[in-house]
């Protein structure tokens, strides 16, 4: 039996034409909390790779090692490969989720801290919500979209509190990050409405590999690799916890609550970022950073109690 024919069974989660959960909304938002918890790791493990790999190479082997696991997975469980239609949809998740956000992100890090990327990338939520608008046709509501933009207002007075008011190379970067990731979440949560969260992500991994090898091979050749505790810790988190598994999750929350509503959990990324960026690197927390956390926390209740 195809393993893609699971999406039409009973028990696939209903999803109304709006892209909110008509049953099992709590567990949907589980699954999209644990994604945020996945990639709010993702900028201090890619400070850890950075100690010994150059950012090319870290780039590239992150994503073929995510690709070997959802490879093996899909081949596993003999997954048919997707109908002629969705391979669009996919190129697009590849690019923007497996390709440009890492490299732009990876890329930015190597001038600016794990702190000053993670509240910059804190306008993503508004970002998503935006793009679904226009690729999906959701309509959220005048508050959902009042709280939206607060959120993001505070996250943006946080970023020019802290930078001086001065933007610099690496924000670049991250800007360019926030477009191309929100187009891949966008079009991620709309295929995981007609299969499988992780065959999204590991179909649009796979589509990647005659890129990525190529770009391996070449990185590998003339940047110098140390491998140390951190350096493998960070590229394995990378290329299984943040790439796969963190988008695992992410995707079936999205197909379950809407990617409005799941796109403003992120709202909370950023500050779980600040936390493991004084944990796991020693960086100095910022003195807005709890005022903003608060702030933060009471835009995305207000966005989950908002109806589209």
């Amino acid at each position: 039996m195809r393993a893609q024919s699971s999406a039409t069974a009973p028990s696939r989660i209903a999803v109304d034409a709006t892209g909110a959960d008509t049953g099992g909304a709590s567990f949907g938002t589980v699954q999209a909390a644990l994604g945020v918890v996945a990639f709010s790791l993702t900028f201090p493990a890619t400070a850890w790779g950075l100690e010994g790999f150059g950012p090319w190479s870290l780039i590239a082997v992150r994503s073929i090692l995510a690709a070997a696991v959802a490879g093996a997975c899909l081949v596993v469980l003999r997954v048919a490969p997707p109908e002629r239609r969705h391979w669009l949809g996919l190129a697009v998740v590849g690019a923007g989720v497996v390709l440009g956000f890492p490299l732009l992100t990876t890329l930015a890090l190597q001038t600016s801290t794990t702190a000053h990327a993670a509240v910059v990338v804190g306008l993503l939520p508004l970002t998503t919500a935006l793009l679904s608008a226009l690729r999906v046709g959701t309509r959220p509501s005048r508050t959902f979209w009042i709280a939206a933009l607060a959120g993001a207002a505070a996250v943006i007075a946080f970023t020019v509190q802290q930078s001086g008011g001065a933007l610099t190379s690496a924000d670049a970067y991250l800007f360019g990050a926030l477009l191309v990731c929100a187009a891949g979440y966008t079009e991620g949560g709309r295929l995981a409405r007609v299969m499988p969260g992780w065959q999204v992500i590991g179909w649009a991994l796979v589509l990647c590999l005659p890129l990525t090898v190529p770009m391996a091979a070449v990185a590998l050749s003339f940047e110098p690799v140390h491998l140390t505790a951190h350096a493998v810790t960070g590229l394995l988190w990378v290329a299984i916890g943040s790439q796969f598994l963190g988008l695992v999750v992410w995707y079936r929350g999205m197909a379950a609550i809407g990617i409005p509503k799941a796109s403003q959990l992120q709202l909370a990324q950023p500050l779980l970022t600040l936390v493991w960026s004084v944990l796991l690197l020693g960086e100095h927390l910022p003195v807005a950073a709890p005022l903003t956390a608060a702030a933060v926390l009471v835009c995305i209740a207000v966005t989950q109690r908002a109806r589209g």
